[in-house]
């Protein structure tokens, strides 16, 4: 919680609030919003990747894209061109889940004003954007199924990145260790316990998310 952090708390904050409140202005050109996430997101990841090679820092045991936030990434791209409900059903709960644990405890060797932060954070933001957009602009909706799907999604998701780890002996989705930030992690319990302890939060995390949209039947 660094003055440093706190100022993209609030950005995300503040453009989450401005994209809600400029719903309505936006009907006809919405396409353009739409577009402009998808392309944040895209050169977010490439200029990562040419950061990597520029400073020789790329190692398959941390670089590739198989954290749960840059597999979100992606998945935001393809939604937002496609509007695709189902990546909506998958990306709300886990980008939204994802960016905003990773907003919230950081895992980031690197400060203001390093490239790194600025990725790092504003690939984060732009994340949660794109789902809120599907949700304000499209008018896509999670329903209870919607929770399921998308955490069948993050198990087998994990089930292919357990063995990533296994072949390139990194540590993607934190599956194989903890991250060496402080993180809710801490709290749940030795390696490999943990991971069942993780199960049960996001699946609490992915009802949380879901409130907003409970509805009575009457």
């Amino acid at each position: 919680m660094s003055s440093s952090h706190l100022v993209m708390l609030g950005l995300l904050l503040v453009s989450g609030v401005l994209l809600f409140l400029f719903r309505a202005r936006f009907t006809k050109g919405k396409s353009v919003i739409r577009y402009t996430l998808a392309i944040i997101l895209l050169m977010s990841e490439l200029s990562l990747y040419i950061w990597y090679v520029y400073t020789g820092v790329w190692d398959p045991i941390d670089s590739l894209p198989f954290q749960l936030c840059s597999i979100s990434l992606f998945l935001s791209i393809i939604m937002l061109i496609t509007r695709s409900y189902f990546l909506f059903e998958v990306t709300y709960f886990l980008g939204i889940g994802g960016a905003l644990q990773a907003m919230l405890t950081p895992e980031l060797a690197y400060d203001f004003p390093h490239y790194r932060y600025f990725h790092f954070f504003l690939a984060h933001i732009v994340i949660i954007l794109a789902s809120l957009y599907m949700l304000w602009y499209e008018n896509f909706r999670p329903t209870g199924k919607s929770v399921w799907k998308a955490f069948v999604a993050l198990n087998v998701i994990a089930f292919i990145v357990f063995f990533i780890n296994k072949e390139t002996g990194g540590n993607y989705m934190f599956l194989a260790r903890k991250p060496m930030n402080t993180s809710l992690i801490d709290f749940l319990g030795p390696y490999p316990w943990y991971i069942v302890s993780l199960e049960v939060v996001a699946l609490i995390m992915f009802f949380i998310l879901y409130l907003p949209f409970i509805r009575k039947k009457n």
